[in-house]
């Protein structure tokens, strides 16, 4: 080998040498810049209470007393309730958003992301293309970089993330997720963890059916609806104007879904009138239609404080009654009497506890969704 040929070799092999270092250097800095960021011990449950807020006042409806009167009575700020299903470790309420705070392990199939570098939400790709796909909604929380806060992630969002949970819920009134089903979201996932090189902490999907079974089993015994139907006797026909007279004069508006609601502060139905016959009422054709009867409904696992809100709907359906001259009456058509009344609020009282009692408050944004 000559001298020249030697000389070569060797400035090739130090600018090798340099690269590697040069390399290792940034690397190191990398990690003093970005360290702090993951070495923070995420818990894995993500449900508990937010950060309480002061009751709102409910808005105006029926006559000023007796709004107070079921006011006293109600639980303030549903959305806000303690930890719906009991959590192995907690995180810091505030660091947690609203619907993130809902996720949880029991009502939920939550996988678990650890990004090595911070993405944006759109590393997700295959998934938003497939969220659809599972029969259940699909949500996705991300750990931002910047404030170490939870929050709902959607494919356009601009935060980089250091984390996500990808949620598959177990449970809704269409019944409980299908094994299949959740051995295609884990298949799902974990290849989009692999693409993004990322390490996936996935639940026993096994153990997961058998908690989506369970829950499901527990929905079906309290999802009630109470219905008290309005009727007038003989073969008259209620004026669909005296209707929504009627309708009106207690606070009810007329919604997308052909029903009379009255809501409360938030927006939420207490509960509806809707017609008998299942046609639904339209605004334009409410003054030349006429109906055989119209139903009050109390959807019981959906509404805030469900007896009270049954004794609030008992005082519309006779102000009802007095204004329509119509009889209060059951599905088979029989009057109701008070006793029969109370013995249904009695049951709506035991369907409430029930639900308290396993952690899913009635009306709460958990019990909305599952009973979607």
């Amino acid at each position: 080998m000559s001298e020249l040929q030697a000389a070569l070799l060797a400035i090739g092999f130090g600018v090798i040498i340099a690269v590697y270092a040069f390399g290792w250097w940034q690397q190191r800095q990398y990690r003093r810049k970005f360290g702090a960021a993951f070495k923070v011990n995420h818990a894995d449950a993500l449900y508990q209470q937010n950060e309480t807020k002061p009751p709102e006042q409910p808005q105006p409806v029926f006559q000023a007393e007796m709004i107070e009167a079921a006011a006293d009575e109600m639980i303030p700020d549903a959305d806000d309730q303690a930890v719906i299903f009991p959590a192995a470790e907690s995180i810091p309420p505030n660091s947690l958003d609203e619907s993130c705070a809902l996720l949880d392990m029991r009502s939920d199939f939550i996988i678990e992301l650890h990004l090595d570098e911070p993405s944006l939400a759109a590393v997700l790709d295959g998934l938003w293309q497939r969220k659809f796909d599972f029969g259940k909604p699909v949500q996705v929380c991300g750990l931002m970089l910047n404030t170490q806060r939870w929050e709902r992630a959607i494919a356009e969002s601009k935060a980089l993330y250091s984390h996500f949970r990808i949620a598959l819920q177990l449970v809704d009134r269409g019944g409980a997720v299908s094994a299949a089903k959740l051995a295609d979201f884990r298949d799902l996932v974990v290849g989009l963890a692999k693409n993004i090189k990322a390490d996936a902490n996935v639940p026993d999907i096994n153990e997961t059916h058998r908690l989506a079974i369970e829950l499901d089993q527990f929905c079906a015994e309290v999802d009630q609806m109470v219905g008290v139907n309005l009727v007038p006797p003989g073969e008259r026909l209620l004026a669909g104007g005296k209707i929504a007279q009627a309708a009106a004069l207690l606070g009810m508006t007329l919604e997308s879904d052909g029903a009379f609601h009255l809501l409360n502060a938030q927006g939420h139905s207490l509960f509806t009138l809707s017609n008998q016959d299942t046609k639904p009422f339209q605004n334009h054709t409410l003054e030349t239609s006429g109906s055989a009867g119209v139903t009050l409904l109390l959807d019981v696992p959906r509404t805030l404080n469900p007896a009270a809100q049954f004794d609030l709907m008992v005082r519309a359906a006779r102000d009802f009654a007095g204004e329509l001259q119509v009889n209060l009456v059951d599905d088979h058509r029989v009057v109701l009497s008070d006793n029969g009344l109370a013995l249904i609020r009695t049951r709506i009282a035991a369907i409430e506890a029930k639900m308290c009692d396993n952690g899913i408050v009635p009306g709460s944004a958990q019990a909305r969704r599952l009973f979607a």
